[in-house]
């Protein structure tokens, strides 16, 4: 059996980066064989990250929420250790301060040993805070799965309401569409965001509504430049892709809201210093 994906990982990015330059280079020696298609470093960082929490075995594995910015790996394996052996202790780090995000996860080898590490570890202080340590698989488990879209030249007219029926019918619209707004009048900067549940969804609506109007004016319609993104990546990438297959594949993608549960008023609106394009 052939695997369809592989990754390596280096110590450097610009290992990657010269890696990449070499394997985009060389030919292909039968015409049976498909293109190789080469990630940049973030985009296996993204994945192997993701790949390595959705392939958690989530019965045997802990969540413990609410650390101290001091606590480190370490601390939290010599802790959990005290309730059995341990398979795995990953700590979720911000990609650019490198600083942990105030939970971390800890895998058992046994599910008994998590049940156990629970009972008698929920509650103690670290630094002074006391900690929740819950079993992970009671956790609400979603991945974003990156399907957002960022919508301009909007008309005046149009409110989230509106974005959200136009949009919904090219599938599983996730949580309420943002219009931005000033913050101090409320008036529409003419410009919003939508989020699917899958990339097929958003590929069909772009291909469908970019340059249509809505209203008096032709939107654009294109996949949001990604907040943690360098040199204005997009959402959309073949990395976030692959993520979403594995999203899929554990039952774990976003849930589409229904559209008679979407609130008719006191909508959630994007305002103050957000940049056009961004979501």
């Amino acid at each position: 059996m052939c695997l369809e994906h592989t990754f390596l990982e280096f110590v450097q990015g610009e290992d990657t980066d010269g890696c990449s330059a070499k394997l985009v280079s060389i030919s292909l020696l039968s015409q049976r064989l498909r293109p190789m298609q080469v990630l940049s470093h973030e985009s296996i960082s993204t994945v192997l990250r993701m790949s390595r929490d959705l392939e958690r075995n989530q019965e045997a594995t802990c969540y413990i929420g609410n650390l101290d910015e001091r606590v480190t790996d370490e601390i939290v394996w010599e802790l959990m250790l005290q309730a059995g052996p341990i398979a795995h202790v990953y700590l979720p780090k911000d990609r650019i301060s490198q600083m942990h995000q105030g939970y971390a996860f800890a895998e058992y080898q046994t599910k008994g040993d998590a049940e156990y590490s629970c009972r008698i570890l929920n509650g103690i202080k670290l630094y002074g805070k006391p900690i929740r340590v819950n079993l992970s698989s009671n956790e609400k488990q979603e991945v974003d799965i990156g399907a957002n879209l960022f919508v301009g030249n909007l008309d005046s007219g149009v409110d989230e309401r509106l974005l959200y029926d136009t949009f919904a019918t090219f599938g599983g619209v996730v949580g309420a569409p943002r219009i931005a707004r000033d913050p101090t009048t409320n008036v529409s900067k003419n410009y919003g965001f939508v989020s699917f549940d899958s990339f097929e969804a958003a590929d069909a609506a772009i291909e469908s509504l970019n340059n249509q109007f809505l209203l008096n004016r032709p939107i654009t319609v294109m996949y949001a430049l990604r907040k943690d993104g360098k040199n204005g990546e997009r959402h959309g990438s073949e990395a976030e892709r692959l993520v979403a297959a594995q999203a899929r594949k554990h039952h774990v993608l976003p849930t589409a809201q229904d559209a008679y549960g979407m609130p008719s008023a006191s909508w959630p609106a994007t305002s103050g210093n957000v940049l056009p394009g961004t979501g």
